[in-house]
């Protein structure tokens, strides 16, 4: 049984095409190399995997850290988690190339300038109040002396003389900043028996009548502010003079704990509570990956936008008033939202789109004038199947004009001739070229006939 064969219409369509893709070839080769150089200098692949400082376990960076890994795991980017013992902690390793994010809390920067570092913000992200809570017990072996034991609440720093407190480790920076606040209020720290434990071991002694007082600067999202503002026995110093404190030190500001804003059916806290805090950070290394950038500022918007205890819906991320120059993807991702492209195709597709249009528009420019090149070189492969047997046509002719033609020989290359034109395949819109060849053979055997 004889196999189908392809329509005629189809078959010489098909001819057409593979002959218009060689004659595009070179171009097509150029262009996929200049793109190939172009993705190889600008590499707008991300790395998969990214290294963010934390802190201390159960902490509010502990907490935050979670849930960006989370958030960049839906863009097939691996998070991975550094504990530290804080914000200094965290500084130290950006600067030294360990970790290529960080959290920071504002003042933590111990050099004169910040740009001298390398880092970058990625905006303000939440502010960290400095809690500082007490025992009611404590409180009361202070205040009775003072007035009768009326009272026993602290509202001041120097009640703190005499105290057991805990300040944190030094990679937190709650110990620089509680010297500056010491040294404000004129107090000598020598008159105050201060230890440096780690977050969760100085908790479980403050539980455990070990310790006085207890600071940290953390988020509310923190587990320990959580407990520790549910544990009955245990207080959190009202700052009376937080916006005295606020004009002393720049990277300090007021805030408030609302009324009942812990517990609402417990009304906790019973009053409002003035804090000072600082604000946080998100840094990074100059060389991380532009598009790692944008991914952890969209998440930024997502995980620290709604309204939370100490700001409204939307204020957070920021790019005010930050000390370190803001990232130009973040003040993007901030400012703008997420980009166009990303709303409607993956990540990965999205990003290379975004990181080589200017570089796609300039190859398009470069090889624009070139293509006009591929209708006259298209026009010429195809005509020149044809042309090159008017050659040997015009030899047989030729050799019909000497002095003794041998008219056997030359039918036989006649012969030859056509049955080579016969399988030449052109398209449609060139036959007419293929048959005046075939005409002109015709032509030249009844010449030939005719000697």
């Amino acid at each position: 049984m004889k196999p189908p064969t392809m329509p005629k219409a189809i078959r010489y369509t098909l001819l057409s095409i593979r002959d218009l893709l060689i004659s595009a070839g070179p171009f097509a080769a150029l262009a996929v190399a200049l793109l190939v150089l172009a993705y190889l200098w600008l590499d707008p692949a991300p790395p998969k995997r990214v290294t963010l400082a934390t802190g201390p376990a159960q902490s509010a960076y502990d907490e935050f850290g979670k849930r960006y890994r989370k958030a960049l795991a839906a863009n097939d980017i691996e998070v991975v988690l550094l504990p530290s013992q804080g914000s200094s902690d965290n500084l130290r390793l950006l600067r030294e190339g360990r970790a290529d994010l960080g959290f920071v809390q504002g003042g933590s920067n111990e050099r004169a300038t910040t740009e001298e570092s390398g880092l970058e913000s990625l905006g303000s992200l939440f502010v960290e109040p400095v809690w500082l809570f007490y025992r009611e017990e404590a409180a009361r072996k202070v205040a009775a002396p003072r007035n009768g034991g009326a009272g026993a609440a602290l509202a001041s720093l120097t009640q703190l003389e005499g105290l057991r407190l805990n300040v944190g480790t030094a990679g937190s920076g709650v110990p620089r900043l509680m010297d500056k606040l010491f040294d404000a209020n004129k107090i000598d720290p020598q008159r105050i028996r201060i230890s440096q434990l780690e977050q969760t071991p100085a908790t479980v002694s403050f539980l455990a009548g070990d310790l006085d007082a207890i600071v940290f600067a953390s988020a509310p999202e923190s587990l320990m502010v959580q407990m520790l503002l549910q544990t009955p026995g245990v207080k959190l110093m009202d700052f009376a003079q937080s916006e005295a404190y606020s004009r002393r030190f720049p990277f300090l500001t007021p805030v408030v704990l609302p009324r009942g804003v812990v517990d609402l059916a417990r009304d906790l806290p019973a009053a409002d509570l003035r804090l000072v805090a600082t604000t946080t950070a998100l840094l990074t290394r100059h060389k991380t990956h532009p598009a790692l950038l944008q991914l952890f500022a969209q998440a930024a918007r997502d995980i620290h936008g709604p309204a939370g205890w100490f700001n409204r819906a939307g204020a957070f991320p920021s790019i005010e008033h930050s000390e370190y120059p803001v990232s130009r993807e973040a003040e993007r991702a901030i400012t703008g939202g997420r980009p166009f492209l990303q709303r409607y195709l993956p990540f990965w597709l999205a990003n290379v789109v975004e990181r080589m249009w200017l570089v796609l528009g300039i190859i398009v420019a470069i090889l624009l004038p070139l293509s006009r090149i591929v209708p006259p070189l298209y026009e010429f492969r195809i005509r020149s199947r044809v042309f090159r047997w008017y050659g040997q046509l015009r030899a047989i002719e030729h050799d019909m004009e000497s002095e003794a033609p041998d008219a056997g020989n030359l039918a036989q290359e006649l012969d030859a001739l056509e049955q080579k034109v016969a399988r030449i395949s052109v398209p449609l819109s060139y036959a007419d070229e293929l048959y005046a060849l075939r005409n002109n053979i015709n032509l030249v055997r009844r010449k030939l006939e005719d000697t």
